[in-house]
């Protein structure tokens, strides 16, 4: 098993395009080490790092606040899985806001939309009086 990777290797291993990795690597999420002819190379333990970030995105964290998570990772050995589960511990309750907004939509989708005349305006049911468009433009129901 190599103990360092090419960031073709990391690419093809972790699903993520180059690209994408040389761009972590600016925001200083992950680090790769130069070899002589100054190509990248990472340590396999960088694919923990790129899988966190992935599903960190999934969940709605931004580039800054991933990297705020990965700076509180060990610095002074590989990060344990204790290390990955007290990281990702607290987010449980960001994943039930998330999962809460998802629902709000899908309603707003067969409740609204769903029922055809598309207009807040016109609409007694969900809408009497036009009392959601005093409140600005928008999707109001569902923000």
């Amino acid at each position: 098993m190599q103990s360092v990777l090419t960031i073709g290797d990391v690419s093809k291993r972790s699903g993520v395009a180059s690209s994408a990795l040389r761009f972590y690597e600016e925001r200083g999420l992950i680090v790769s080490e130069r070899a002589g002819s100054g190509h990248r190379r990472y340590h396999r333990s960088v694919l923990r790092r790129i899988a966190f970030i992935v599903f960190a995105q999934r969940i709605g964290l931004s580039l800054d606040e991933i990297g705020e998570e990965l700076a509180k990772l060990p610095a002074d050995h590989v990060p344990s899985p204790d290390d990955w589960a007290e990281l990702s511990g607290g987010w449980l309750k960001r994943i039930d806001e998330r999962a809460a907004e998802l629902e709000r939509l899908r309603e707003g989708l067969t409740n609204c939309i769903g029922c055809g005349c598309l207009s807040f305006k016109t609409c007694w049911i969900a809408n009497p009086e036009d009392r959601r468009g005093r409140a600005g433009p928008g999707p109001r129901s569902w923000v």
